[in-house]
């Protein structure tokens, strides 16, 4: 394992290597790059191998190498592989404990969700391995005029691009599958975010063969078009922006490489006359919008009121929200951590600000108790922008960040064209103790997933699949049907009669 400190002692930088054809090894040209502290920008916490073309190249050569053995193995030869490393990854509670504090440091997010995201990612691999008898089981067609078995084999090497978020929580929606279903895999974690996912990864890849899982971090702009470009590499999936989403397709697209893009999202929520508004769901609109401070793609980013219960639910979450303690996510108390990165807090400002310059009621809202800190560090308060105009970027983009816009209806038609009236069409939640209601509405809302009183990571069920529609991405992560987009269908076909008995 890298170099890291126990929980209890102090913090020191670590240095993490790439991973490639079995084994943890530097950039070939020796790079390095520093990661800080986005709470306190000034602190190192470590640095991570530089890769560059000729160590992508490497990686997915040896990913090819490692294809035929790991395709021939059974799905319950897959399977039980991926339940032992399922087990590694919760079976030390002190490492679990270490790397949770060090992602904390690289990211921001608080302790309690770091935590959270490591100690369940085998989760996701043993949902993966639970489908080895489905996968196995192909599907007969008895002539004439033929018979006919339909079934499925994997693609090749997977490339998987991970971003800064969840990084960890967004691998376990990709790479499971993309074992699971027969494919060697190179991973590209984000740039901002690369220490303790690539420790975590090597702990994976150490417990498969060699070449069947590598692992390249660097700068995107060094190696993410080598990688997506590589001609051996048969499938991308890509978790990020819209516009690197693009980017990603018009590179696969000179191979004809097929991609899976899970990208942006400005998931609307409808609270109806008849929701039940108390505590308990005023946190979990909180949670829905402000978790990880707000930075998660299926985050709560409109929320649309029936008037009735405006005024109820502006001031239930804005007490809630005061409740909050924003700084640093390692300190006991804290429930909101800063913004990842300068560039993110930028966005989020600007345009708070704009809501704030058009005489829109925006309120800044939670407990700073270190205010030198919180103007060192990428913060923002949970803020709160009341009836904006519905052209402010705050409502019409994507905020990524600490920042929700609430904005009335009258009418179930209404609401109903505001949800759909974005680019964007990843999630969304209804509100309503009626259940035919919420049913109904749910289908007339453009969005991959609905939540149903509740929003976000908290309310998702990973044995759904995941994706958006229109600029939110193309295919599906996430559930048995996360697993078959790493593979294409293969039809055999004999005399009637002959092939199936």
């Amino acid at each position: 394992m890298d170099n890291a400190m126990e929980t209890d002692a102090e913090d020191v930088p670590v240095e993490t290597h790439l991973f490639v054809d079995g084994e943890a090894r530097p950039a070939s040209a020796g790079r390095l790059y520093p990661i800080y502290n986005p709470a306190r920008p000034d602190e190192l916490v470590g640095h991570a191998a530089a890769a560059d073309a000729d160590d992508v190249d490497a990686a997915v050569r040896a990913a090819d190498a490692a294809f035929p053995a790991w395709s021939s193995r059974t799905y319950t030869e897959r399977a039980e592989l991926l339940i032992a490393i399922a087990d590694a990854l919760s079976s030390d509670d002190a490492d679990v404990a270490r790397r949770s504090r060090l992602f904390c440091r690289e990211h921001g997010k608080i302790l309690r969700e770091t935590h959270l995201e490591l100690s369940r990612l085998g989760d996701r691999f043993r949902l993966s391995a639970s489908y080895a008898e489905r996968l196995a089981a192909d599907e007969t067609l008895q002539g004439p005029p033929f018979d006919t078995i339909i079934t499925r084999q994997p693609r090749g090497v997977a490339a998987l691009i991970v971003p800064w978020n969840w990084p960890l929580s967004i691998l376990g929606a990709k790479l499971p599958q993309a074992l699971m279903a027969g494919n060697t895999v190179v991973v590209k974690p984000s740039h901002n975010s690369a220490l303790a996912p690539s420790q975590t990864l090597r702990i994976i890849a150490e417990m498969l063969p060699p070449g069947v899982l590598s692992v390249v971090t660097g700068s995107a702009s060094d190696i993410g078009d080598p990688l997506v470009r590589h001609p051996l590499v048969r499938f991308v999936n890509f978790t990020g922006s819209v516009e690197v989403g693009r980017h990603v397709m018009r590179q696969a697209a000179d191979n004809l490489t097929p991609v899976t893009l899970e990208l942006g999202g400005n998931d609307a929520a409808l609270i109806c006359e008849d929701a039940a508004l108390d505590d308990g769901a005023f946190m979990r609109m909180y949670m829905g919008a402000f978790m990880s401070s707000g930075q998660i793609c299926m985050a709560l980013k409109r929320l649309y009121v029936h008037r009735s219960r405006f005024d109820e639910v502006v001031d239930g979450l804005e007490a809630t929200c005061n409740r909050m303690v924003v700084g640093d996510g390692l300190l006991d108390g804290t429930n909101m951590g800063p913004v990842n990165n300068a560039k993110q807090l930028q966005v989020v400002t600007d345009m708070i600000n704009e809501a704030r310059h058009s005489g829109t009621d925006v309120r800044e809202l939670g407990q700073v108790p270190d205010e030198a800190l919180y103007a060192t560090g990428y913060f923002q308060r949970p803020t709160l922008v009341v009836d904006p105009d519905p052209s402010l970027k705050i409502v019409a983009e994507e905020q990524f960040g600490p920042a929700l816009p609430i904005l009335p209806f009258d009418t179930e038609d209404e609401a109903i064209a505001a949800a759909n009236d974005s680019r964007f069409g990843l999630c969304s939640s209804v509100w309503t103790e009626d259940r035919d209601r919420a049913v109904a509405l749910s289908r007339r809302i453009e969005a991959g997933y609905t939540y149903l009183n509740a929003h976000g990571p908290a309310a998702q069920d990973g044995r759904g699949p995941f994706g958006g529609f229109k600029d939110s991405g193309i295919g599906r992560n996430l559930g048995y049907e996360g697993v078959i987009q790493f593979q294409g269908h293969h039809t055999i076909s004999g005399p009637s009669g002959w092939l199936i008995s």
